[in-house]
């Protein structure tokens, strides 16, 4: 199982140019809304036509723009699951679920009823989409997918019309359904934590051009470049220069970073909002790497904090940081009216 994509279409003010394949792992195109994602995912579909370029499936040409080949999107074998769903209205779960079945009566009924009783719908097949839950329409709309075993599935922001209460059980709920299918799987999201939950691999995907790709637990952990950091929820990023081989100078923090590598090249740097350490004045006077902060605000979540502050001996600047702890860490440390927090070395992301 494969899928190839080399693409490129342009629009009106706007560049889409693409380049990825997959292998068995469901691969995730992460970016910000209006990067091209959901058009990459159309031009798979057949639904769109890129200006040039190549989309091969399992070995099968989709779409070749030198060789004019070109599928109709019911050759394609592609089940696409749009936003909203794109069920019938005017159609019964049932009707919906076997509309793109062409097998003989007896086979198809069989086949709806199989489906019926994989994603847990019986008793809906004659209600229709107005009157389901979002969570339903959705099974239906994934078992209609799943029913005529296509090649691969494609998820556009499956999870963005949903509540936010919702989320999290019909994510688990999809992520287990999603397992009785055996082919591809495409998912397009904004939601980092979506990306990370779902995706084996990522394509990040920035004003239509596909800026890095690879392992998405490696990516988080390493994003390389400033704009995926930022996308990956690192809300800490400065610009930085280097001092000597092991130490930055954070411009926007008015800090010297001390690092546990030797590096020649860097542009900014990067502290995920957990990863600092709380220490002590002590520590500020003996020890590199500590900040002494100004407090700015405090945003309390239900399992902890969120502190923004800033650097107290930097002036020039009024660069806001944030730092998560829990509760308990917060409420207990010794010295309620100062606060020091140390900069991990381990944890500090270089990037580009």
């Amino acid at each position: 199982m494969s899928l190839k994509v080399d693409i490129k279409k342009k629009f009106k003010g706007f560049h889409l140019e693409l380049s990825f394949e997959t292998d068995k792992e469901y691969l995730g195109l992460l970016g910000a809304s209006g990067s091209g994602k959901s058009m990459t995912l159309k031009c798979i579909a057949g639904i769109e036509t890129p200006d040039e370029g190549i989309i091969e499936l399992n070995g099968r040409v989709l779409f070749d723009s030198e060789k004019k080949i070109n599928l109709k999107p019911q050759e394609r074998n592609i089940g696409y699951l749009f936003q909203n769903y794109a069920l019938f209205p005017n159609m019964t779960v049932e009707e919906n679920i076997g509309i793109g079945l062409k097998l003989p009566k007896k086979e198809k009924r069989a086949a709806v009823e199989d489906m019926l009783n994989t994603f847990q719908l019986q008793g809906l097949e004659n209600k229709y989409p107005s009157q389901l839950s979002g969570g339903q329409q959705q099974r239906v709309a994934l078992a209609r997918c799943i029913a005529y075993n296509p090649e691969v599935i494609m998820l556009d922001e499956p999870f963005s019309a949903l509540d936010a209460h919702l989320k999290s059980q019909i994510q688990t709920d999809i992520l287990e359904l999603l397992k009785l299918y055996k082919g591809e799987v495409l998912i397009v999201t904004h939601s980092m934590e979506e990306a990370y939950k779902f995706c084996k691999n990522l394509v990040i995907v920035e004003d239509g051009k596909a800026v890095l790709f690879g392992d998405a637990k490696e990516i988080f952990k390493n994003p390389e470049l400033a704009s995926v950091a930022r996308l990956t929820g690192c809300k800490n990023i400065s610009r930085c220069r280097l001092l000597t081989p092991n130490k930055v100078y954070a411009e926007e923090w008015g800090i010297e970073v001390k690092l546990n590598k030797s590096v020649d090249d860097v542009n900014f740097l990067g502290i995920q909002s957990y990863s600092f350490g709380m220490a002590d004045s002590d520590s500020f006077k003996n020890e590199s790497n500590i900040i002494e902060c100004k407090i700015i605000d405090i945003i309390e979540k239900i399992q902890g904090y969120t502190i923004i502050f800033q650097n107290k001996n930097n002036s020039k600047s009024e660069e806001h940081m944030y730092f998560n702890v829990n509760k308990g860490k917060w409420n207990s440390r010794k010295d309620k009216d100062n606060l020091y927090l140390r900069v991990q070395e381990d944890s500090v992301l270089l990037l580009k």
